[in-house]
């Protein structure tokens, strides 16, 4: 089975085209990504802007002409916080649709976390053992927690770099340092409210994992492997190198922060916020490292469609739209 998956997130439009079979991972074919920066054009109030919306229908197009040309036998399409907590988000679906004949969906946020979750336990495997997950987007950050190949607990918590950036660092060219400690005060806050639950688990003796481009990254940026060395070197990020890279990453704006290794121009202006909130979860947590994982929700979704093929078994989640 050929199976295209898109991911309209935040920043940018990706599909990955992979072969499944069982037994095996899945198979790259190919992929296209399309930098779309809904972030910047989302208003205070919720409203993805007009240019927002041509850069979405216009990758969306692409991305089904690139299916169509490798013969998919199926298009998963669906979008993250970005669109779904958009106040607009209906009248984007239906135009995305009636421009581009692809019926676009959302997953609600805890199935992101649990097929995030699903993908890393793929990736590290049994030995792993317990796995605590953090994943953060654009809009929302997914946690997740379990023994088993789907997660026991999972989370999602309104602390996406980009929404941060957004509401809580007004000048994101020049950030002051009031701006920076009343975000890191307000990430604290919403973490005390939220990780209760998790932390009443032995999270302690849980492979500490982290994926996400943000926390990619940060991680190279403090030092880690070139994406150039392959999926499989090992990658880990050190909270003790982290607050060092916060005070890097405040000094600079974001045209200079792109200059940095590891550090895409696409992010730069947000990846303060999200080293602020991978710092303030790990301290929270009381993780000193986490593993990256070169896996997450893109793959998450190729499993679950490879183990349960029409037939054979109810999915993990289900796209609004789309029947189970």
């Amino acid at each position: 089975m050929r199976l295209g998956v898109l991911d309209i997130g935040s920043n940018a439009a990706h599909l990955r085209i992979a072969d499944l079979t069982a037994g095996y991972p899945p198979q790259p074919v190919a992929t296209l990504k399309r930098q779309i920066r809904l972030a910047e054009a989302i208003s205070r109030d919720g409203v993805i802007g007009r240019a927002g919306i041509d850069r979405l229908t216009d990758a969306v197009r692409e991305a089904a002409d690139v299916a169509s040309r490798h013969r998919v036998h199926e298009l998963v399409p669906y979008a993250t916080s970005a669109v779904r907590d958009a106040a607009n988000r209906d009248a984007i679906l239906t135009e995305i649709q009636a421009t581009s004949g692809v019926r676009v969906g959302y997953l609600d946020a805890e199935q992101e976390a649990r097929l995030t979750f699903l993908a890393a336990r793929h990736w590290f495997g049994w030995s792993a053992g317990p796995i605590l997950l953090a994943d953060i987007g654009g809009g929302s950050m997914e946690l997740a927690y379990g023994n088993g190949e789907t997660p026991d607990l999972a989370l999602s918590l309104p602390l996406g770099a980009g929404r941060l950036t957004r509401h809580h660092l007004p000048d994101p060219e020049r950030v002051k340092r009031k701006h920076r400690k009343r975000l890191r005060e307000h990430v604290e806050s919403v973490l005390a409210r939220n990780v209760g639950d998790l932390c009443a688990h032995r999270i302690g003796q849980a492979t500490a994992v982290a994926a996400s481009r943000t926390f990619a990254q940060l991680a190279r940026l403090c030092g880690g492997p070139k994406a150039k060395a392959g999926p499989h070197v090992v990658r880990e990020l050190h909270r003790v190198d982290l607050r060092e890279a916060i005070e890097v990453l405040a000094a600079r704006t974001p045209t200079e922060r792109a200059q940095l290794p590891g550090v895409s121009a696409a992010r730069a202006r947000q990846i303060l916020a999200g080293a602020i909130v991978a710092d303030a979860t790990m301290a929270a947590l009381n993780l000193a490292v986490v593993r990256i994982c070169p896996w997450a929700l893109r793959e998450g979704i190729l499993l679950d469609r490879l183990h349960h093929s029409p037939g054979h078994g109810r999915r993990l989640y289900a796209i609004q739209g789309e029947s189970a």
